[in-house]
């Protein structure tokens, strides 16, 4: 018997990703331009999400990714399966961002086999990273779909904390007493086209 389709496709979107990220890299070895740009422009954000939910500040976790990057260029040629290319940026990150850490604390660093017990608690997998990055990708299309004043009023909302409504009223050109019942139909519309989306509802 068949499945919810909904629920069929995310894994197979899934499935497709990683699939096409092992032939960029694959592509990378082989020099072909851009293909190790394509990999960074995309993966950038799961590896800035995992350095950050170790601790870390934003320019600490900036050279964490960095760093990581440079790892992935020193062993282009050497990561046996380009398919778990995600895990192995991950752990790669998690691992720099462990050293990092600890270094800020003038602690001994420890060799690499020291970090594999250590805990994890909080830390997302590979697979939720992903599930996580598809997720947030869905919801700024979702918000790009929406009329222009929506979108604008939603990112003003997502990125301000606690934003006063006379700077979201000079900012859009909006009068003040209109932005909560503008802000309610906003989030309606966008409620609407997420749950059309099987990205954000599977």
């Amino acid at each position: 018997m068949a499945g919810d389709p909904a629920l069929e496709r995310a894994p197979t979107a899934r499935t497709q990703r990683r699939e096409r990220l092992a032939g960029l890299l694959l592509e990378a070895r082989q020099g072909r331009p851009g293909a190790l740009d394509a990999i960074v422009a995309e993966l950038t954000p799961v590896l800035w999400h995992t350095a950050r939910n170790q601790g870390l500040s934003s320019q600490a976790a900036e050279d964490v990714i960095q760093t990581t990057w440079l790892i992935l260029l020193r062993r282009l040629d050497t990561i046996s399966a380009p398919g778990a290319l995600i895990e192995w940026l991950v752990t790669t990150a998690r691992r720099e961002a462990w050293r990092v850490s600890a270094a800020s604390r003038k602690d001994d660093l420890p060799g690499d086999d020291a970090f594999e017990d250590l805990p994890e608690d909080g830390a997302l997998t590979p697979d939720e990273l992903l599930v996580d990055d598809e997720r947030r990708r869905a919801l700024w299309h979702a918000v790009e779909s929406l009329p222009k004043r929506c979108a604008e009023l939603l990112r003003i909302i997502a990125f301000v904390p606690r934003p006063h409504y006379d700077a979201v009223a000079a900012a859009l050109d909006m009068p003040m007493g209109s932005i909560g019942p503008t802000r309610g139909r906003c989030f309606a519309k966008l409620r609407l086209v997420l749950a059309k989306d099987p990205d954000w509802s599977s």
